[in-house]
């Protein structure tokens, strides 16, 4: 029996997330499978993934093929370099203390990579949203003055109609009165 290590799509339409699974090759893709290593959520940025690491790497041990997909989740999760180690210090080629620190190192700057882009992401957000307040204020004074003017210039017609008003009654009453001198 060929033995797979694949994803299981879980999720609705356009907002899918996968379980990490072992299954017989010749079964469905989301049908029966041998035991759930994890779940891989690509819809979060960076994408969250949470597998038993032991496991999956018992499961590499004994044989079992990882898909494309799989290998790449394994491969970041560290389980195929924590593999291959193993390998050397079976050979001997390596020390256990050797592979150990050569997994710690690997792990201390993969944590480092992922903590310096969510930090990233975090402060990209943060900018974002000073700029559009910058922007917002900026267009909030535009209107605030295109408002100021519009209503001094409503107040100075105002003023000009008030005043047309007023001078042609002050005309008009001197010269009633030109023709009552007469």
């Amino acid at each position: 029996m060929a033995v797979k290590i694949r994803l299981q799509r879980h999720g609705k339409k356009n907002f899918a997330f996968f379980h990490i699974v072992v299954a017989d090759s010749r079964a469905p893709r989301d049908g029966r499978y041998i035991e759930e290593l994890g779940v891989y959520n690509p819809n979060t940025n960076p994408a969250t993934i949470t597998i038993n690491f032991e496991r999956a790497l018992a499961w590499i041990k004994v044989g079992a093929e990882p898909t494309l997909t799989a290998r790449r989740i394994l491969s970041y999760e560290g389980i195929l370099l924590r593999h291959h180690l193993d390998g050397g210090v079976a050979k001997g080629a390596l020390t256990q203390e050797a592979a150990d620190k050569k997994w710690n190192d690997w792990k201390a700057g993969r944590d480092a990579k992922i903590e310096a882009k969510k930090t990233g992401l975090k402060n990209a957000a943060i900018e974002a949203r000073k700029a559009a307040r910058a922007e917002e204020a900026k267009v909030n004074e535009a209107r605030a003055e295109a408002l100021a003017k519009k209503a001094a210039e409503l107040a100075a017609a105002q003023a000009a109609a008030k005043a047309a008003a007023e001078a042609p009654a002050e005309e008009a009453a001197p010269a009633e009165e030109t023709p009552a001198e007469a």
